[in-house]
């Protein structure tokens, strides 16, 4: 069987280091991409480079941003005495197209997980309490995937912040069980939001 020319081959490896994308979809798109115009392949260039340079994570709450302090964070009419808090920038997307949460978010940056040496210290806990020192935040709504790690970091977030006069709270569980938020639709994110309940 002939192999494939060496740049489609690169192409088709860098594709496949892409998520969700495997050895037979990164093939496809490499063949795809390398059969279009140069100006479209050039334009396709240009979006990914302008996007990397110009996207950063906001300073306060860890979002994907162009400016920084971010649209949320920078909202006088969103509810800054609710914090919910997520695992990646991502989460915020999900949670923003239920439309059903008003407040601000803090982006965690990850789940604790000794197994892949992801310790407390590792993630945004520090800025978070530095955010509640700061700000006058009531509620922080904990909005982790129901996984291991992520009920385990759910907990010590819980048992960290008690006694700092915030109340904590959890997502209701009408998510499916080891899931992230991106795979939920706006219904189920909105009710499990609505169904919150406080940490026991």
């Amino acid at each position: 069987m002939r192999s494939l020319p060496e740049p489609i081959s690169q192409l088709v490896e860098a594709l496949g280091k892409l998520p969700g994308i495997g050895p037979r979809s990164a093939e496809r798109l490499a063949l795809y991409l390398v059969q279009r115009e140069s100006g479209e392949i050039r334009q396709l260039a240009h979006s990914l480079v302008t996007a990397r340079e110009k996207i950063q994570l906001c300073g306060i709450c860890g979002a994907l941003t162009e400016k920084d302090p971010c649209s949320i964070c920078s909202d006088t009419r969103r509810d800054a005495g609710l914090i919910c808090l997520v695992e990646r920038p991502v989460d915020i997307l999900s949670i923003e197209k239920s439309g059903s949460f008003r407040g601000k978010f803090h982006v965690l940056g990850g789940k604790i997980s000794p197994l892949n040496g992801v310790e407390p210290e590792d993630l945004r806990i520090a800025e978070l309490e530095t955010r509640v020192t700061k700000e006058p935040i009531k509620e922080i709504v904990i909005a982790l995937s129901t996984d291991v790690e992520g009920d385990a970091t759910s907990f010590y977030l819980a048992k960290r912040l008690a006694g700092k006069g915030v109340k904590i709270s959890r997502i209701a569980h009408g998510l499916p069980a080891g899931s992230g938020l991106e795979f939920a639709d706006e219904i189920t994110l909105s009710r499990a939001l609505e169904g919150r309940r406080e940490f026991d």
